[in-house]
C-alpha cells in the first residue's frame, strides 16, 4: 500500500467490541463518542482505562494549545515516525492534518513519496530528523538542530512527545491490524 493524505481504512485481526456492545464505561474511555465508528477504538475499548489514558494523551500533545510547537508541526512530527516505521495508515492521518494546519500539502507529500529524508526547509527538517531519529534504537534527537530553528523547550518537548507516542501508537497499530 502507497502513503497518501487520502483516508484510509483499517482491518483489525482481533475482533473490536460491536457499537452497541459499547458501555457507558467505554464510551467514557474513548473521550470523543465519535470514535465509537472506528474498529481500531472500538478494539482498543476492550481495556477501557488503557484507552482512556491514552487518548487523554494523544489528545494533549496534539490539541494543547498553550504555547510549544505549533499543531501542524508536531502533525509533522506524527507523520515523519509514521512514514519511517511503515505505518500508512497513521501517516495517512497525520499528514492530512499536517497539511491543513500548515497550509503546506505538497511539502507534507514530497514527505510521504519520499520519505523522510526528502527536502525540507531547514526548520522542518530540524523536526523531521529528530522525530526520526526516535524511531531508531537507541533515540538521538539531535536538539541543538531544534534549538537553532528557534524552538523553545517547550516547543521541543512537544515535538519529541508527538514523535515517541506516534513511535508506540504505530506500533500498537501494525500489531493489531492493518490499513485497508
Amino acid at each position: 500500500m502507497k502513503f497518501t493524505q487520502d483516508q484510509l481504512g483499517w482491518e483489525p485481526w482481533i475482533e473490536p467490541l460491536a457499537e452497541d456492545e459499547l458501555t457507558d464505561e467505554h464510551r467514557h474511555a474513548l473521550v470523543d463518542r465519535a470514535r465509537a465508528a472506528s474498529p481500531y477504538f472500538r478494539l482498543l475499548a476492550r481495556d477501557p482505562a488503557v484507552l482512556h489514558a491514552r487518548t487523554k494523551t494523544d489528545n494533549d500533545i496534539f490539541h494543547n494549545a498553550e504555547g510549544g510547537l505549533p499543531r501542524g508541526e508536531r502533525e509533522l512530527a506524527a507523520t515523519a515516525v509514521s512514514r519511517d516505521n511503515g505505518c500508512v495508515f497513521c501517516a495517512s492521518v497525520h499528514a492530512r492534518f499536517a497539511s491543513h494546519h500548515t497550509r503546506r500539502k505538497e511539502d507534507v507529500q514530497r514527505l510521504l513519496d519520499d520519505g523522510t529524508a526528502a527536502e525540507q526547509d531547514d526548520r522542518w527538517r530540524a523536526i523531521v530528523d529528530a522525530a526520526s531519529a526516535l524511531t531508531r534504537t537507541p533515540p538521538r534527537a539531535d536538539v541543538a538542530a531544534l534549538r537553532e530553528q528557534g524552538l523553545d523547550d517547550l516547543a521541543i518537548s512537544d515535538a519529541l512527545h508527538a514523535a515517541a507516542f506516534f513511535n508506540w501508537a504505530n506500533r500498537l497499530m501494525l500489531s493489531l491490524g492493518e490499513p485497508r
